[in-house]
């Protein structure tokens, strides 16, 4: 079909529920698709600016997988993304992202990421000396707080004696809800400017940078070696032999706490949510945990736990942290009829594919057994994106999983937890995060 046949959402309707879209745009989003189909069109103004919607999931596979050379990002994270986290490899793109990517990608390897464990599993250690038992408490800021430290010991092996780690995350998340008015009311970004909260934001930003200067240069005069992620890093040369500058280097650190902190807290969240609304899956993950030997090598002992990776795989269907991505066609392109122009920008809902019951029996039900290492993984890999896919599938998805596999056995081995929440509640931003995710945990 050319694309004049895509329905469109006017302006006006987009104006019309401009404070539900900004609190929570999903249900506007699913309503567009349950009445229009698969594919619609969104107008941004009185223009001709327009944004095509997708849930199908082959066009997403078709844009990041099959025909990837022929789509970018968009400026959101090209440029509106990139002025807060600087230009690393979720924010780069062509061959600066390439080069970036062949360069890091080693440090990500398994047995580089062996080397971390240890210290993942002394965090989450740490973490759960926290919880007060037998006292209902919301869990978002425990494991937002376990994600970022966690990143924090991996990335740099900081002990945060200053409050600095604390500082870093204060900003990251200033920068990441101004961001998101700025994308959600693109009419009122001259007033973001006037008034001076981007500058304001901006200015932030600017400090950590400079507390992320500064422990780079203190590592560099260190003679200690750490086996950490900037060990591997100020290690990696490119090509021609040369080192990344601190300026990239930065870049590349402020990625792995805003990708690598928010993704993974989120999921933590959503995963323990759901377990203390499933009593029964939970007590199944329980045992496979609690008959899982101390006494065997990491890597071996994360492989045991597969119905714990079962749950978070089922968590990241029904909750997937990056619930959207955009691509822009940088050439003319046609997908099964539907003719995309040079410029084109396409947002795929991630949310919506992972729910969709041409592709899911059930889809809304918490099922962890679509997910068992018996089940032919062909039956669902076209339509599952919790990392993305493509070449700019996430590069820290096996450090993500191993964190989320520690934590969660860590904490049902230890607490029985329970939940009085019947309806979860959601709030996207960038990432798509819980709220009021309140639970009990009883001592087992």
């Amino acid at each position: 079909m050319p694309d004049t046949t895509i329905a469109t959402v006017t302006f006006f309707k987009v104006l019309k529920n401009a404070n539900r879209i900004l609190k929570n745009p999903l249900p506007f989003h699913h309503e567009n698709f349950e009445k229009f189909g698969d594919v619609f069109k969104v107008k941004l103004g009185l223009g001709k600016a327009t944004v095509i919607f997708t849930r199908d999931a082959f066009f997403a596979k078709h844009m990041l997988q099959k025909q990837h050379r022929k789509y970018t990002k968009s400026e959101l994270q090209t440029k509106e993304l990139a002025k807060y986290i600087g230009e690393g490899l979720l924010t780069s793109s062509g061959e600066k992202w390439l080069k970036q990517r062949r360069l890091i990608q080693p440090a990500f390897h398994k047995k580089k990421l062996e080397l971390l464990i240890e210290t993942i599993k002394e965090v989450i250690r740490e973490e759960l000396l926290k919880i007060k038992p037998d006292t209902t408490i919301d869990i978002y800021p425990l494991m937002s707080d376990l994600a970022f430290k966690v990143v924090a010991k991996s990335l740099f092996s900081y002990t945060d004696t200053q409050n600095t780690i604390s500082r870093l995350q204060y900003i990251t998340e200033a920068a990441q809800k101004s961001l998101i008015k700025e994308i959600r009311q693109p009419y009122k970004r001259w007033w973001f400017h006037l008034s001076g909260k981007i500058k304001n934001t901006l200015k932030l930003t600017e400090e950590a940078r400079d507390i992320l200067n500064d422990i780079i240069e203190q590592r560099k005069t260190s003679d200690k070696v750490y086996n950490d992620l900037l060990d591997m890093l100020l290690e990696a040369r490119y090509e021609d032999g040369s080192a990344m500058d601190n300026e990239q280097l930065i870049d590349e650190i402020l990625i792995l706490f805003v990708a690598g902190h928010e993704t993974t807290s989120n999921a933590l969240a959503f995963t323990i949510l759901l377990l203390a609304r499933h009593p029964q899956i939970q007590e199944k993950l329980f045992q496979e945990v609690s008959e899982t030997s101390n006494d065997i090598k990491p890597l071996e002992q994360i492989a045991k736990y597969q119905y714990t990776k079962q749950c978070i795989e089922e968590t990241m269907r029904l909750y997937p942290p990056a619930y959207f991505s955009d691509r822009v066609a940088i050439e003319e392109d046609d997908y099964n009829g539907l003719n995309l122009q040079k410029g084109a920008t396409i947002l795929i809902s991630f949310f919506e594919i992972h729910r969709h019951k041409d592709f899911w029996s059930d889809p809304t039900v918490f099922n962890p057994d679509r997910f068992d290492p018996g089940i032919d993984k062909k039956k669902y890999s076209d339509w599952y994106f919790p990392f993305g896919a493509g070449p700019r599938m996430c590069i820290g998805n096996n450090f993500a999983m191993y964190e989320m596999i520690l934590a969660v056995s860590a904490l049902v081995n230890k607490y029985k937890i329970s939940t009085k929440i019947d309806n979860i509640e959601i709030k996207p931003l960038i990432t798509l995060k819980p709220e009021n995710a309140v639970v009990k945990f009883t001592p087992r």
